[in-house]
Order: C-alpha cells, then structure tokens, then sequence
C-alpha cells in the first residue's frame, strides 16, 4: 500500500479551495453535492470556510455553512474563520458564522480580541 496521495486528488482539493478563495458559491455547492467535506482543510488547516471567510466571500460561506462546516473549526494557527471575518471587517460573513454558532471568544486570538485590536468592536455582539 502507497503512503502517496493520488495527485489527481490533490488537483481536486486545489481546485476546491480555490473556489472557497474566488467566491463561487455555485460551483462550490456542486462539489459539496458530490461528496466534497465542508470543513475539507489544506496543510495549514485551514478550512474551506476559513478561506472563504478571510476573502470576504459571502455567498461561498453561506454555501458551506449550509452543507454543514464547522464555524468553529480553528486553523492550525489558533484562528477561527470568525477572527478572520472580523480582522477583514466583513460584517455580513460575521454575522452569518455568529448564526450558526460560531464563538467570538474561540481561538487565539479571538474574534472578540481581533475586534479589540483592530477597533472593529462593533461587529461583534
């Protein structure tokens, strides 16, 4: 048995979270659809809704959520797409991951500190 992954999976994944990055919501429920996982993550762990968050794609998030992505899933850094959504101010992704759950005070730092940080408070509750 290969230790190797098949680089036709990898092309996949790639192509994936470039759709999560560029915002294509269509395209990234299709894959979703087939069987992609919503909190698929890439070697830094970031998540799909991580990337999609931090690049301010509304519609790509809503996608994920609906499929069932983890809005607390914390990045290999200690991030959360949360703290990500907060640092970028973008106020409609915050309060999509605030509705399914996501916790200002989750990760390091922690949305509710990012906001502190970067005097972006009123996007947090």
């Amino acid at each position: 048995m290969s230790d190797q992954i098949d680089p036709d999976v990898v092309e996949l994944a790639g192509k994936v979270f470039d759709l999560a990055r560029s915002g294509d919501a269509t395209a990234l429920s299709g894959y979703l659809d087939a069987g992609v996982p919503a909190d698929l993550t890439n070697e830094k762990g970031d998540t799909l809704l991580m990337l999609a968050a931090y690049h301010g794609n509304t519609a790509a998030v809503r996608a994920l959520l609906a499929h069932g992505a983890d809005a607390n899933r914390i990045n290999d850094r200690g991030q959360t797409p949360l703290a990500g959504a907060v640092f970028k101010g973008e106020r409609d992704i915050v309060s999509a991951l605030l509705a399914a759950g996501a916790d200002p005070d989750a990760g390091t730092p922690s949305a509710r500190a990012a906001a502190e940080m970067f005097g972006k408070t009123d996007l947090l509750p």
